[in-house]
């Protein structure tokens, strides 16, 4: 085929695009603006537009398939291009289900943790010798590609955002890919932009959950409430194998956690009691699988997390430093509580870049409530610069220490305060510092910011 990407330098796009053309397609892409690691993967790969922007010129009979990314507006000029020519346009989760219409489709869904379970599923897959496609959002030590497609395999894993699909096509992308299989990890408000309410939130998992076929599969968190009664009310029992899991049985000793699953114990590299229940959900899908037991504790022993999921990145005889993608008022409250319970003795210094549409909103930020109690050092950021290019309203202090419910929070918007902070808050030995962010906190050397 010849495809063409529309906004080729999101996260899944450049790496579907790098996938299709190592399959021996004829890619091309463009973008307004391309960021790193995107830009320096498709300049490998050959697929980096020469020039910024969009070209209509770009866009001819010769192509066989657009596809769209989420950044492409509807009046794109090279999509309305594509119209003109009657050209087929897919949204990447529409293109995702073509392909994948004759494998077995699992997907793992959630406000939270569904990157790290789709991940765990994949490494313990791999480990295994299973042939199986898979579609992730974030990278995997062992995988250079977030995306494989191919005809042989019998599966594939899809990690599953409930995001919009398209400008065009604003399905979730989980429905998207009609999954036989699902797991979902939790419900909480989020992308506020394009669900400003949280019964429009809520309304898209009630969907998936309604729409799963007959002898689907469902692997539910039950520690989660709502979670639960979507469950009662539109999980049909005579329908769907309904499987619940939680938090399993696990200790910690000498700063390294242990999981027992049943009966059996096994030390693991990941942190955190919320990702001690990701390992329970990975494992529900897993037997699924037909994998044993003591054969997913022997490999799910190395997983050492998907990138930024609180993934170490230094550590000397005295200090270590975690960065995470956590925004979500859920992912921040699990992150510091993981990071506290762990280091209980050590003076951690932890700072919160608000980042996201719905973070920075103001009628949202309230959801931060009580999300960093757990830590006594506590740093919130927010980048004056991001909110000028988001065009949003200033916000002060007094705001974040009211949205947190929160006094011993320190605020900063500006890379000296936050550096300022850091500084005021950490010792002379025995620091852990947690940054917590989806942007890059204004390009900072993160581990400068530890050693200095």
């Amino acid at each position: 085929m010849n495809v063409h990407f529309i906004a080729v330098g999101g996260s899944i796009m450049h790496n579907l695009a790098i996938a299709l053309k190592r399959s021996g397609h004829t890619v091309s892409g463009s973008d307004d603006e391309i960021y790193e690691p995107a830009r320096s993967r498709l300049a490998t790969e050959g697929l980096l537009p020469e020039v910024s922007g969009w070209d209509p010129g770009r866009i001819s009979v010769d192509i066989d398939a657009i596809i769209l990314g989420m950044h492409a507006k509807r009046d794109n000029p090279e999509l309305l291009r594509a119209q003109e020519f009657g050209i087929r346009i897919y949204s990447f989760p529409e293109f995702i289900m073509e392909h994948s219409r004759a494998k077995h489709r699992v997907v793992i869904a959630g406000s939270h943790g569904k990157t790290t379970i789709t991940s765990m599923v994949m490494h313990v897959m791999r480990g295994m010798g299973r042939d199986f496609d898979y579609l992730v959002g974030g990278q995997i030590e062992g995988f250079d590609v977030m995306v494989r497609l191919t005809e042989e395999a019998p599966t594939i894993i899809l990690e599953g955002d409930e995001y919009l699909s398209s400008s065009l096509d604003p399905r979730p992308k989980f429905l998207t890919y009609k999954p036989h299989m699902a797991l979902i990890s939790g419900i909480e408000w989020d992308h506020v932009n394009v669900f400003p309410t949280e019964e429009q939130y809520v309304y898209q998992f009630e969907q998936l959950v309604e729409n799963m076929p007959k002898a689907g599969v469902i692997v539910f968190n039950e520690e989660d409430k709502r979670l639960v009664n979507i469950i009662k009310t539109f999980g049909d029992k005579e329908a769907f194998y309904l499987f619940p899991y939680g938090t399993p049985d696990y200790r910690i000793r000498e700063e390294k956690y242990e999981v027992r699953i049943k009966g059996i114990r096994s030390p693991v590299e990941v942190i955190g009691k919320h990702n001690m229940a990701n390992i329970e959900g990975a494992w529900q899908i897993c037997d699924w699988m037909g994998i044993e037991i003591e054969d997913f504790l022997a490999q799910i022993a190395s997983f050492k997390g998907a990138s930024k999921r609180l993934e170490k990145i230094y550590e000397d005889g005295s200090s270590v430093m975690f960065k995470d993608f956590a925004h979500s008022p859920s992912k921040v409250k699990a992150t510091a509580e993981a990071v506290a319970e762990l280091y209980s003795k050590r003076n951690i210094v932890a700072c919160l870049e608000l980042h996201t549409f719905s973070s920075l909103n103001k009628d949202f930020i309230a959801q931060y409530k009580n999300t960093l109690k757990s830590l006594r050092n506590k740093i919130v950021f927010v980048d004056e610069h991001n909110l000028e290019r988001k065009n949003y309203p200033v916000i002060s202090r007094e705001e974040v220490i009211s949205a947190f419910k929160d006094k011993k929070i320190e605020f900063a918007t500006t890379v000296e305060e936050l550096q300022s902070a850091v500084r005021k808050l950490r010792k002379d030995t025995g620091n852990v510092f947690l940054m917590m962010s989806s942007g890059n906190f204004a390009n900072l050397d993160l581990t400068e910011l530890a050693l200095h």
